[in-house]
């Protein structure tokens, strides 16, 4: 308490003019700061008064409130959109492995249809092959069959041509004629 009070005797004597001291005493110094800001507010703050200060604070306390519900209820849509976000990924990222799945599948089936279609036209080529063979087989047995005859014909012929006279020919003839005419008459 002695300090305070001779920090107010020690500014009683401050020399009007002269030299500038620095004051290294603490006290003093938040003394004389406290002072001239009590001052400062007294002096412009007459025109305030404590209910329109009040109100000012009260003001100012509803707009932070406000801000802050307006910040929560925008947390909150924000947190519900996040949560419908999160659902709707879920459902797609069903939805892409069902396709997922179904593709798989379909390819699958795909693939067996494929193969089934291939190996049943790859038996259907090979009956054709075969039964194109038969008949080439068939074909070439006859033109065998034609020519062996045709040669056989034509030496029976020639043979009976050097063998036969005129009269063993008229003979055969009559021969056919009375077998044709038998058969004739017995229908």
């Amino acid at each position: 308490m002695k300090n305070v009070t001779h920090s107010f005797v020690f500014l009683a004597h401050w020399p009007f003019a002269g030299s500038f001291g620095l004051n290294t005493d603490i006290l003093a110094t938040n003394l004389i700061n406290l002072t001239v800001v009590v001052g400062v507010l007294i002096f412009f703050g007459k025109g305030v008064c404590a209910s329109c200060l009040k109100d000012l604070l009260d003001n100012r306390k509803q707009r932070i409130l406000s801000t802050i519900r307006n910040s929560e209820e925008l947390r909150r849509g924000t947190l519900e959109q996040l949560e419908k976000a999160r659902i709707r990924l879920q459902k797609v990222e069903l939805e892409a492995d069902e396709y997922r799945m179904n593709g798989y599948s379909e390819i699958e089936r795909e693939k067996e249809n494929l193969i089934n279609a291939t190996s049943i036209s790859l038996e259907q080529l090979e009956k054709s092959k075969n039964e194109t063979l038969y008949f080439e087989k068939q074909r070439a047995m006859n033109q065998v069959r034609q020519r062996v005859f045709q040669q056989a014909v034509q030496g029976a012929l020639g043979t009976l041509n050097n063998c036969l006279n005129t009269e063993l020919h008229f003979r055969t003839i009559r021969a056919n004629i009375g077998i044709l005419g038998a058969i004739e008459w017995k229908r």
